[in-house]
């Protein structure tokens, strides 16, 4: 029998996050980087989190992230998602899926807030030019 894989994907304002889970010993790779080499440490932290509140379930799974855009905190951030996300799918659970939930809520649903688009006849959003009258 082969064994399953999940592949999950999750955003953060430009970045973009894609994880392939598959069962394992516990081996977690970002962009073909152990988990443990991944800098900056606070980055790092903010991943660690699913993992921790999954237990012994993270250490069943061989998690494999490839992640692109944005800057390093977004990176993260995405990556954290996708991660948590990967691992709900693969144990199926509805007792992890509300542990994330009421941990923090951006663990699973994914920030929606958007650029605004510009005005007509403007270069910006917001805020109007001065006006000279001369």
């Amino acid at each position: 029998m082969i064994p399953k894989a999940i592949v999950v994907s999750g955003k953060r304002k430009r970045t973009i996050a894609r994880a392939t889970i598959k069962p394992g010993n516990g081996v977690i790779r970002i962009n073909h980087l152990l988990l443990e080499h991944y800098e900056p440490r606070m980055s790092r932290m903010r991943i660690e989190e699913p993992l921790l509140l999954a237990g012994d379930m993270a250490k069943k799974v061989n998690i494999k992230v490839d992640v692109r855009g944005g800057g390093f905190q977004s990176q993260a951030e995405a990556t954290r998602l996708t991660i948590a996300r990967g691992l709900v799918a693969f144990s199926k659970s509805k007792q992890l899926k509300q542990d994330f939930l009421n941990y923090d809520r951006h663990l699973l649903v994914q920030d929606s807030r958007r650029g605004e688009p510009s005005k007509p006849n403007d270069s910006k959003p917001r805020r109007a030019r001065t006006k000279s009258y001369r």
